[in-house]
């Protein structure tokens, strides 16, 4: 009994133990809360002090650029003021008539005062002393002197511009290179290739848009022959079908046989357009074809450049075409 009795206490002073020491972790919890949450609002003082700074600045800022404006525009209407006020005293006195100007000169005006003459003289000065200035600047330049910016940039308009790369990968380029493996790309390029064949072979290319136009030359014997030549009887058809390029009938196959295929206009214009739709997905497959080529190469160029033997680059990657290398000759063991 005394053994259990003992037992029982441990077990008491345990969970006292135990709930003192959690008594502690929740106040110490608790201190490391109210610390934390002072420290915030401390920061959300200092902000809004910083904000209310700011404030005050721009707002002073304000207030002498408005400054400056309504000083230059008084300064303005000075200026203004005193150019109205000369013009009228000239006026006047071109009025009341100039007796001290010979009356040789009277037709050149008003002879120069000395404040003109100042400012001619002052503008002469401040040219001749930015033409010195930029003389002995030229005689202070370093001829050996090179930096990057004077092969990088090109001068337009008086002012240096730095000069554009040319974009050597397109983002649709840089996407798939990342994304898909050479042999997945290659087998798409030829997926295309063969969609390309099978629409060639469908169409004859006979009538697309772009395509050089064949010429057809006719010789006769005299000069009469060619100013009374006719093209549909020559060609024995009707003249409505000279300008077609295939599926010219002559005269007598449209006399002896029945027309087969599409008659109405409706429906021709309909099988035209189905053409021209077909053409232009050609064209788009075309395109397609030639981009994966050259991303084929770029990254058939990027494998063979981790191999460790030595190489040039003989020239630059551009959108549609792969950087060339000139590996060193190694022989092979």
């Amino acid at each position: 009994r005394r053994e259990e009795k003992r037992r029982e206490e441990k077990r008491r002073e345990e969970r006292r133990g135990e709930e003192r020491r959690g008594e502690e972790r929740r106040g110490e919890e608790k201190r490391r809360e109210e610390k934390r949450e002072e420290v915030k609002r401390r920061e959300e003082r200092t902000g809004e002090k910083r904000r209310e700074e700011k404030r005050r600045e721009e707002k002073r800022e304000e207030e002498r650029r408005g400054e400056k404006r309504r000083e230059e525009k008084r300064r303005e209407e000075k200026r203004r003021e005193e150019k109205r006020r000369e013009e009228k005293r000239r006026e006047e006195y071109l009025k009341a008539g100039t007796p001290n100007i010979p009356r040789f000169r009277k037709h050149l005006g008003l002879l120069e005062k000395k404040k003109d003459y100042k400012l001619r003289a002052d503008d002469y000065h401040r040219k001749q002393k930015t033409l010195s200035a930029l003389h002995k600047k030229a005689m202070d330049k370093n001829p050996d002197e090179f930096h990057f910016k004077m092969i990088h940039s090109q001068l337009q308009d008086g002012v240096h511009v730095i000069k554009l790369k040319e974009e050597e990968m397109t983002e649709e380029q840089k996407k798939v290179m990342r994304t898909q493996d050479v042999r997945y790309v290659e087998m798409k390029r030829v997926s295309e290739a063969k969609k390309i064949e099978r629409l060639k072979s469908e169409l004859h290319l006979l009538d697309a848009d772009g395509k050089q136009q064949n010429k057809h030359t006719f010789f006769v014997d005299t000069k009469k022959e060619v100013e009374d030549f006719d093209l549909a009887k020559h060609l024995n058809t009707v003249p409505k079908l000279v300008d077609r390029v295939y599926n010219r009938p002559t005269l007598d196959t449209l006399v002896n046989k029945s027309i087969l295929g599409a008659v109405e206009r409706k429906k021709v214009k309909t099988l035209a357009k189905m053409r021209k739709h077909q053409y232009g997905q050609l064209c788009q497959r075309i395109d397609r074809e030639k981009k994966m080529f050259v991303i084929t190469q770029k990254i058939q160029t990027r494998k063979d450049l981790q191999d460790k033997n030595k190489k040039v680059k003989v020239r630059k990657e551009t959108a549609t075409a792969p950087a060339v290398y000139k590996f060193e000759a190694k022989r092979k063991r």
